[in-house]
């Protein structure tokens, strides 16, 4: 005997989304640790001219002395720490936005860096690091040279056979 079974569209939909909101309940849930320490990853802009590969790292509330850069075969990497103001109970805050703990970034850099010319610096929350090309990857500009005079080319006109 065959029976039927009446359709309900959203009810799979309506499933998942429970599923989803229990993930997220439990993921909150006595973890007093999520609201001040989270995975921070500050964002950076990468850009190069014929001189330069030039990172700028968005690292405000972290000390010059407590960032970490290193260059070690072909790779760059930017280690800091941004610690939460203990000064606040955590039960005070209305909402907290800002990321904080450590965080780690590494970049892949070309061979035309050369690793005996990098320079950092640290300006209103900025991490500037410059690392120059090698003079051999640098564009060179060729001059084309000008004739004094014109060349004419002739043409050769087809023999006959």
């Amino acid at each position: 005997m065959a029976y039927l079974t009446r359709f309900e569209p959203f009810r799979d939909l309506a499933n998942f989304q429970n599923q989803i909101n229990r993930i997220f309940q439990d993921y909150g849930r006595g973890s007093d640790e999520l609201l001040t320490s989270g995975t921070f990853v500050p964002p950076v802009d990468v850009y190069e001219d014929e001189h330069n590969i030039t990172l700028k790292l968005e690292v405000s509330g972290i000390e010059e002395k407590d960032l970490d850069i290193k260059l070690e075969n072909n790779t760059l990497t930017v280690r800091g720490e941004r610690n939460f103001e203990k000064e606040e109970k955590e039960e005070n805050f209305h909402r907290i936005e800002r990321r904080y703990g450590a965080f780690a970034r590494s970049f892949t850099l070309p061979n035309t860096v050369d690793p005996e010319n990098v320079n950092a610096s640290y300006e209103n929350g900025i991490l500037k690091i410059q690392l120059a090309k090698r003079a051999e990857a640098k564009p060179k500009q060729i001059k084309v040279g000008a004739s004094t005079a014109p060349k004419t080319i002739e043409a050769k006109k087809p023999q006959a056979a």
